[in-house]
């Protein structure tokens, strides 16, 4: 008699006994099922709950509703939409998201893609080193720019230390200093290596002896580049345009920085307002209103790379990647590339470091220069006594950014390899399917949003769940659900490429499914894992919009408690304390490339 002749005349009672011997000996089906539960929890809750507050009422808006709270209601989005309001609390910041949103996305398109021709395709002088060069603003937090700008370019709306231009004494106006023009400066200086690294892989993936046939046939440069190059790279150019204004659609600390001063609010910001006055449901609405463009946004990015693999044209070993000769126009070239370092990375990180020594801004002498931002004592200022490395307040920062981002990440590591694993061993195409498409979701919903809908769902208890805002489990739930996309496709990549087969012969030879995991899987994917930790803690450590919204000053890390030195005005104790956050970024970018012995500009360096 066959085991499945014997199974069908089990009781109930011994088949469910049966199972569970089963899933003992091969628990996947299981683990599949409580990671479902526990994504279901931390990611598509909140997202369902803050779209439910948009048409409920809140717990103190009983008055200007009419209704009781909790129940349905339309007068957020007629707040929000159609009332004499709406023109200054959504259409304008709606009209400010779009415009800093599309301009900076087509400036840093056009001027990336063509540093990504340079580095890939031509014989740039220098070609290796500004590979690596142009994508460090890739690894460092938007807003050292912001404040690098701030430093050098700060006039006297908002009083407070002059920066280093009126110094100097020259009269800056505002829409210099802040508002739309330095936003979208930053924004596209932020973005340029984002372009360069998917727009150079793609033209090194683009066989050369294309172009040459074409060539060969009569046609001009600006014939071969427009019906040749730009078809096989449109895939490319639309996915970077597209990633970037999804991204840009939920930026908060770039309009932070230099928009609030002369009141240039941006969804984001707006969003960060209604929260701190207490407008949870017009709060919602805007969540809801970013998290719809960035589903949109990145949907249709997804259906655009579908679509483009049909056409798909694959490059083997066969494949030639001839680089052009410049000719006269190598110094130029050179000469671009090198001043977009300098402007990007040279000139920012050496503003705020000069910043940070000086009594008084923009003063070159040897008597304004001092440590005391770094080591002093008893400084004269009201909300920080001592320099930072002196600060019990940074050190207590410091320590939460660590132990909660490190923790966060650790465990978005372990669950992403987990996540790798059910996803290519579970005996059901739905849960593997599901876990796939959940924990990719954050990456679709800007971090402002995706806080703001965690924090409507934790704010107030659930059943056994207690209120979690004020406490660090808030921000620890919170970085593990925002950074699954990274942890779970490393943990994808990583499983794909082992295999069954040698957990198959362990199973043979009769070892348990944790005796192969902790024989077998975690030795073997041992890198994958360090890098499934290493980049959410890189993320976290320099991220803002998640921190922004859920902590308190109980739970300060690095980059809130810089915002705070930064609403003080104490603009040299809150460049330190960037400075330092990059330091970690860029430190924990370079362990990963040691680790994994890869890089970033690596595809554009071979």
């Amino acid at each position: 008699m066959t085991a499945v002749s014997q199974s069908a005349h089990l009781s109930p009672l011994q088949k469910w006994r049966h199972r569970l011997v089963i899933a003992k000996c091969d628990p996947t089906l299981l683990i599949g099922l409580g990671l479902l539960f526990v994504f279901a929890w931390l990611i598509a809750a909140p997202i369902i709950n803050v779209l439910f507050e948009v048409f409920t009422v809140q717990t103190g808006d009983e008055m200007r509703t009419g209704g009781d709270a909790g129940q349905v209601t339309s007068y957020y989005l007629e707040r929000v939409f159609a009332s004499r309001m709406s023109s200054i609390i959504f259409w304008k910041p709606l009209w400010n998201t779009l415009l800093v949103s599309i301009i900076s996305m087509l400036l840093s398109m056009t001027i990336g893609s063509i540093l990504a021709w340079l580095l890939v395709r031509t014989n740039l002088m220098g070609r290796r080193w500004l590979s690596t060069a142009l994508i460090i603003p890739f690894m460092l937090p938007a807003w050292t720019f912001a404040l690098a700008w701030t430093t050098l370019f700060k006039n006297a709306t908002i009083g407070g230390q002059p920066g280093w231009a009126e110094a100097m004494g020259y009269q800056l106006p505002d829409w210099v200093s802040y508002g739309a023009f330095p936003t979208i400066l930053i924004m596209t200086l932020n973005y340029i290596p984002f372009v360069i690294l998917l727009v150079g892989n793609a033209l090194r993936r683009l066989d050369s002896q294309l172009e040459e046939a074409g060539q060969m046939l009569g046609a001009s440069r600006g014939r071969v580049a427009l019906s040749i190059v730009f078809p096989l790279m449109r895939p490319a150019l639309m996915s970077s345009a597209l990633l970037i204004f999804a991204d840009a659609i939920g930026e908060f600390s770039v309009p932070y920085v230099l928009g609030l001063p002369v009141q240039f609010e941006t969804l984001a910001t707006s969003l960060y307002r209604a929260i701190g006055t207490q407008q949870n449901g017009v709060a919602a609405v805007f969540a809801g209103v970013i998290l719809v463009v960035g589903i949109a946004t990145l949907a249709l990015d997804t259906w655009m790379m579908r679509e483009a693999r049909r056409f798909a044209i694959i490059g083997s070993k066969g494949a030639m990647e001839r680089r052009q000769s410049l000719g006269w126009l190598q110094w130029p070239a050179t000469i671009l590339a090198l001043v977009m370092v300098f402007i990007g990375v040279i000139a920012p990180l050496g503003a705020l470091a000069l910043s940070t020594v000086m009594h008084l801004p923009g003063r070159f002498e040897l008597s304004n220069f001092t440590l005391d931002y770094w080591i002093g004592t008893n400084l004269d200022t009201v909300a920080l006594r001592n320099g930072i490395l002196l600060s019990s307040e940074f050190w207590n920062a410091a320590w939460s950014s660590i132990s909660i981002v490190g923790s966060a990440s650790i465990c978005a590591g372990i669950l992403g390899l987990l996540t790798g694993y059910i996803v290519l061993r579970s005996p059901l195409k739905f849960v593997s399917v599901s876990l796939r498409q959940i924990t990719f979701f954050p990456y679709l919903v800007p971090g402002i949003a995706f806080a703001a809908a965690f924090l409507t769902l934790f704010a107030v208890p659930h059943g056994p769940i207690p209120a979690l805002y004020g406490t660090p489990m808030i921000l620890f739930l919170a970085l593990i659900a925002d950074q699954m996309p990274f942890a779970s496709r490393a943990g994808i990549s990583a499983m794909t490429q082992l295999g069954s087969d040698v957990e198959d012969s362990a199973r043979v030879a009769g070892a348990g499914w944790l005796r192969r995991m902790f024989s077998i899987i975690l030795p073997i994917q041992r890198n994958a894992l360090v890098t499934a930790v290493l980049m959410p803690f890189i993320s976290g450590i320099k991220g803002v919009s998640l921190f922004i919204i859920l902590a308190v000053p109980a739970t300060d890390v690095l980059t809130t408690f810089s915002i705070r030195l930064i609403d003080f005005n104490y603009t040299q104790a809150a460049n330190a304390v960037v400075l330092m956050i990059a330091l970690i970024a860029l430190f924990g970018t370079i362990l990963i490339n040691r680790l994994t012995g890869t890089g970033l500009a690596q595809g554009l360096e071979s």
